[in-house]
């Protein structure tokens, strides 16, 4: 899926210039998610089935194909997975404990499976609101060294969390971009709106 351009942002940014804080967050709710619906059924070559779940104060926007596609036929060497689409929503920092059990018991041991450079990531994460327990498709092979703010993409990473973090009600998003038709993210769009209106939006490698 091509990363989105600039002028796509700025667009939706100056259609909210002139709305409210509350009613600022409403409208890219709405708007963000039809944008990022019709965006990647048009880059993707499988048949799609998106549907939204929503969990506390956020929402994920999930390709459930080939999960109930009573036609669909796995191809093995090349498989179509159930995958995100979005996920977003307002910040709203947990004081509990993660819900870590959840985590270790996905798929199974992590360096074991997929090798000592992946994390199993949060798409939102625990720190803004996000949880495994109830919704496990939160969860995604994130690069470890993105996941944990090791390299200059994972600082700036981390550094958009701890600003979602640091100030509740912050409208927030993670979109992956996907290179196959499998559930790993090749880059990863993550965006917030600051609190003058504008728009904070980096792209980040996870492959």
């Amino acid at each position: 899926m091509p990363e989105s351009k600039p002028s796509e942002y700025a667009q939706v940014q100056a259609e909210i210039a002139s709305l409210p804080p509350d009613a600022q967050v409403n409208y890219l709710m709405t708007r963000l998610s039809g944008y990022w619906a019709a965006a990647y059924r048009a880059t993707t070559d499988h048949p799609t089935d998106l549907h939204t779940v929503s969990y506390g104060s956020f929402h994920y926007l999930f390709d459930c194909f080939p999960m109930f596609s009573e036609d669909f036929k796995a191809d093995n060497e090349h498989p179509i997975e159930p995958r995100m689409v979005a996920a977003y929503g307002v910040s709203n920092p947990n004081e509990g404990a993660r819900d870590d059990y959840r985590l270790r018991g996905w798929v199974g041991a992590t360096e074991t499976y997929f090798g000592k450079e992946w994390d199993k990531g949060h798409f939102i994460a625990h720190s803004i609101g996000g949880a495994v327990d109830l919704v496990e498709l939160n969860v995604f092979l994130h690069l470890r060294s993105l996941n944990r703010g090791w390299s200059d993409q994972g600082k700036r990473f981390r550094s958009m969390e701890r600003a979602c973090s640091r100030r509740a009600g912050t409208f927030c998003f993670h979109r992956p971009l996907y290179d196959d038709a499998s559930n790993r993210p090749a880059r990863l769009e993550f965006g917030l709106l600051r609190e003058d209106g504008t728009f904070w939006i980096d792209l980040f490698d996870n492959l």
